[in-house]
């Protein structure tokens, strides 16, 4: 099985931490959102994963060897595609026609998930999705009394379905997919001035595709910085037990830290209150603070801070009072000095 990851948009409604590295590579609770993705649907799939395609923007030469890693770790290949023009969901999969061989998994590097479910391997096709409050935001799909997907419908703007489709599909021949996604794209078939993934699965249904769902138990997203710090909370309880230890290199004086949470390798904590819902990146320092329900990234300083639901981002150094913040990489705040 391979795993086609498109993550070419750069996450602009999670600025300013997404100027300095794209959002599907922000540590969640020590691990990258794409890596956690791609381990999530490894454990899925039940079987071997023999290469993870990532179809990426211009990230630069560090990014592609932090991706291809991600995939290696999986005992997979990792392949590199380019998407340089936002031109839809489907057009981001032409992107990696090549890799699009035999049975696959797609996966939108922007939101994480739990399920406890295997995949349906007889059917054509297995959709993700999660019933929401508001489906006009999404494509959602339409069943019929035998629980087969009867249409797929783009952010609708009256009601047919609560099922929204999270982003993440499997199929059992990559190669029918592509047939209609150069069918769609060859005659410049759009919805909302884009080449949409769900045109495609729509005529494939049409031929007598049979997809089924595969629900989830939790849809988490790292859109903005509220999600992703409410993601990162999630995360630490999910795994808790996990997070329950933490490096002998880390340096804990005088400080009380409520779990669920993750300290990084050389984090220095004295004086301080950390927790629940806490991560603190590598060699991160915190002096004199009380920090709760946050997200620190790598080699940050903070001191007498008093924070919850706040995001600090890597290299960056924090002086004061403030309740709740979100900031950049390489930023410095100082409410301390004279």
């Amino acid at each position: 099985m391979k795993i086609i990851v498109p993550m070419a948009g750069r996450g602009s409604r999670l600025r300013p931490h997404t100027l300095t590295v794209p959002k599907p590579l922000i540590p969640i609770a020590g691990k990258p959102i794409v890596q956690r993705l791609v381990e999530d649907i490894a454990k899925v799939a039940g079987e071997e994963i023999e290469e993870v395609a990532f179809i990426i923007g211009d990230f630069g030469s560090e990014i592609e060897k932090s991706l291809i890693q991600i995939a290696e770790k999986l005992g997979a290949k990792g392949s590199i595609y380019y998407q340089n023009d936002p031109l839809g969901t489907a057009h981001a999969i032409k992107c990696a026609e090549a890799s699009m061989q035999g049975n696959v998994v797609i996966a939108f590097a922007d939101t994480l998930f739990r399920a406890d479910f295997q995949l349906d391997k007889n059917s054509d096709g297995v959709i993700w999705v999660k019933s929401v409050e508001d489906p006009s935001a999404f494509g959602v799909v339409k069943l019929d009394n035998y629980g087969f997907i009867t249409d797929f419908v783009e952010k609708p703007q009256t009601f047919v379905s609560d099922l929204a489709i999270i982003g993440i599909y499997y199929f059992n021949s990559a190669e029918k997919l592509m047939d209609e996604i150069n069918y769609i794209m060859d005659n410049d078939i759009k919805n909302g001035g884009e080449y949409q993934l769900t045109t495609a699965l729509e005529n494939l249904r049409a031929k007598g595709a049979k997809f089924t769902l595969g629900k989830v138990n939790d849809w988490m997203d790292c859109g903005n910085k509220n999600a992703t710090v409410n993601t990162n909370s999630k995360i630490l309880a999910y795994e808790k037990e996990e997070m329950s230890t933490y490096p002998a290199t880390a340096q804990i004086e005088n400080s009380l830290i409520i779990p669920p949470c993750f300290i990084g390798e050389n984090v220095k904590i004295s004086n301080s209150k950390i927790g629940p819902g806490v991560s603190l990146g590598n060699n991160t320092i915190i002096v004199n603070s009380n920090i709760e329900n946050s997200l620190i990234q790598e080699n940050t300083q903070i001191n007498h801070g008093n924070l919850s639901n706040s995001m600090i981002g890597n290299s960056a150094q924090y002086f004061g009072v403030a309740r709740e913040i979100s900031l950049g990489d390489y930023s410095v705040l100082d409410f301390l000095s004279k």
